[in-house]
């Protein structure tokens, strides 16, 4: 196993890539809240922590080629078909949206354990899309909740009511094993009469039952005659209940301009909100994901609550919001000779810039007793043909290749391993698939340009 993969660590780098070199199975809890394709550029507010921070919340074709359908289609053509769909409904930057999330949740889930849970937290921009992208993913019978995160913010709507809510989408793994801790919501004021009261009085459909929420407090008015238990057909005595189960609407007030947390990112989530979900769904001790950490707030909830962490995200001003949240936090103390890592009672913080590679899976490494046996066995599975431009050749023509580059996350193990020939593997060179495929896609369109021209 990746030692670092058990400890607190950011990485500041493209999520899908560091998501290829994650070993299967190490998340309790993944929380993930990315852009919405709000058609919105955001930034950090001068003056704040995250002021010279931006993403882009808009997507078009050219920020995911069509080669990546193509490389989803070997292993998923029904969910490219669904993606291609919508398209027609909502236009190519949806489509596009929709694809890039689809690469990332399918790796999410590999990720997740067998007891795990993920919390996908979206507005209504893309939720209804996301809600039938989980589905295939992570499978309809392991959604859990659409928990509905209401807030109050003073906006001036004209013509509708007020936006106040996201949405969050909840799935488990495998919901036969699923790890789940029971919360319970603060009792409402006339629910805390009762309480205060010690018992309450209701009809079922043959008589009276005695609800008792304080034995005490009843058992004296018991004694003092206040209370005749022979009129009650059922007495129920919940003075151990924890109370009223948590439901799915949850009222956490959204960071306004001036709270005490606020980083200066726009889409900046309150702790609380995060301290909810750990609880709920990650044991002591477990490991919390967040491939779209931002300010780092996951983070720096589960290092509160007692959980490992892994957050990821491509703005490299993450590292310095973390360090300065955990240190204001009391959680944590820099190391300014290491410069990378930072150490505070035995718990190590790592910031890695780049991707680590699997362990979890059989190690195949290409050296010259090896290199003729894979090269045979990849020969016969492609059928003689390039997995670039999928022509013909004998196999003397052919280069061993990583599907997924080592710089990228790839390993070396045979799923990662492909045959290409040597005008492909030279284009292709240490990049991902999806560039070969662009290229090899518009060298067939200009070639067919040409043809045409000459007819």
């Amino acid at each position: 196993m990746q030692s670092t993969e058990f400890q607190n660590t950011l990485y500041t780098y493209d999520n899908l890539y560091v998501l290829h070199g994650m070993n299967s199975e190490i998340a309790d809890l993944i929380y993930l809240d990315p852009p919405f394709n709000s058609k919105r550029m955001y930034s950090g507010a001068i003056g704040s922590k995250a002021a010279g921070t931006s993403f882009k919340d808009m997507w078009t074709w050219k920020d995911i080629d069509e080669s990546h359908l193509e490389t989803l289609t070997q292993l998923h053509p029904s969910l490219v078909k669904f993606i291609e769909s919508i398209e027609g409904l909502h236009g190519k930057a949806m489509m596009s949206y929709i694809l890039y999330m689809a690469q990332r949740l399918i790796e999410l889930h590999r990720i997740l354990k067998d007891t795990g849970s993920i919390y996908l937290h979206c507005d209504p921009t893309a939720s209804h899309y996301l809600k039938s992208l989980m589905d295939y993913v992570f499978g309809k019978n392991n959604f859990r909740n659409e928990i509905v995160w209401a807030y109050r913010k003073w906006t001036n709507a004209a013509s509708y009511f007020q936006k106040n809510h996201d949405v969050i989408l909840c799935y488990s793994k495998n919901h036969k094993r699923i790890f789940f801790n029971k919360l319970y919501d603060t009792p409402a004021e006339s629910q805390q009469k009762v309480v205060d009261k010690g018992y309450n009085v209701n009809k079922v459909a043959d008589g009276l039952q005695l609800l008792i929420y304080n034995k005490k407090i009843v058992d004296d008015l018991i004694a003092q005659g206040k209370i005749n238990t022979s009129k009650y057909i059922r007495i129920v005595d919940k003075s151990n209940s924890d109370g009223t189960a948590m439901n799915d609407i949850w009222n956490i007030q959204y960071l306004h301009s001036q709270a005490k947390e606020r980083m200066g990112y726009p889409t900046q989530k309150p702790l609380a909100l995060l301290h909810r979900i750990i609880k709920a769904s990650c044991p002591k001790g477990g490991v919390v994901l967040d491939p779209f950490c931002g300010c780092a707030t996951t983070c720096v909830a589960a290092q509160q609550l007692g959980r490992k962490w892994v957050g990821i995200d491509i703005e490299k001003k993450a590292v310095e919001i973390l360090v300065e949240r955990l240190e204001g936090d009391g959680h944590i103390e820099s190391d300014s000779q290491q410069g990378l890592k930072f150490k505070e009672k035995g718990v190590d913080f790592i910031h890695l810039v780049k991707p680590l590679q699997r362990t979890d899976i059989k190690i195949e490494e290409i050296t010259s007793e090896t290199k003729v046996g894979i090269k045979n066995r990849l020969f016969k599975q492609q059928e003689c043909r390039c997995n670039g431009c999928t022509d013909i050749f004998e196999i003397h023509h052919f280069e061993i290749d990583h599907i997924i580059p080592k710089a990228k996350g790839g390993a070396d193990y045979f799923e990662n391993y492909q045959l290409l020939c040597g005008h492909c593997n030279k284009t292709k060179g240490a990049r991902p698939m999806e560039y070969l495929r662009m290229k090899i896609q518009r060298r067939r369109e200009l070639l067919n340009q040409v043809v045409t021209f000459g007819e």
